[in-house]
């Protein structure tokens, strides 16, 4: 079984120094391989699941309340939508982002989109196309990218 990883996810790219990710995979010894992907940044081969990284909330609301990032993710919704696939945004936020509901309470220091706001947005995703927004810390991106792939596959 491979692991495709999306061309465009951030540390295929040749000036990256974000190793987090690829140094769990080799560690486990989990055969992965860079390609374009349709939707999200992480597949299995045959796979109908795709995991879409995000670093924080600050980029989910810039994909959700952005015009110029908006049309960009709504394609990607669509696109997974089309083919069948359930798309799963991975943010990697960290503290004390747990849920959805948590998300009320955050405040950017870049952005004037409001946590609600953002919260609210999600919610219009999840509930008008399935996407499931699930959050982590950095650290365990790799492992929770690989669990929830994972699930389809043996049916957990």
């Amino acid at each position: 079984m491979i692991l495709y990883v999306d061309s465009r996810e951030q540390w295929t790219q040749e000036r990256s120094t974000d190793t987090h990710i690829p140094n769990w995979l080799n560690r486990h010894g989990i055969q992965w391989e860079v390609r374009k992907l349709d939707c999200g940044d992480y597949m299995l081969e045959g796979g109908t699941i795709s995991i879409d990284r995000k670093a924080n909330l600050d980029e989910v609301s810039r994909n959700l309340m952005n015009r110029s990032d908006r049309s960009r993710f709504w394609k990607e919704v669509r696109r997974a939508r089309e083919q069948h696939i359930r798309l799963i945004v991975l943010c990697e936020h960290g503290k004390g982002i747990e849920s959805i509901k948590d998300v009320a309470g955050w405040k950017s220091a870049y952005s004037p989109v409001s946590g609600k706001a953002l919260m609210n947005e999600i919610y219009r995703v999840n509930i008008s196309y399935g996407v499931d927004f699930l959050f982590c810390n950095r650290r365990q991106t790799a492992k929770r990218i690989w669990e929830l792939l994972n699930e389809e596959e043996f049916g957990r």
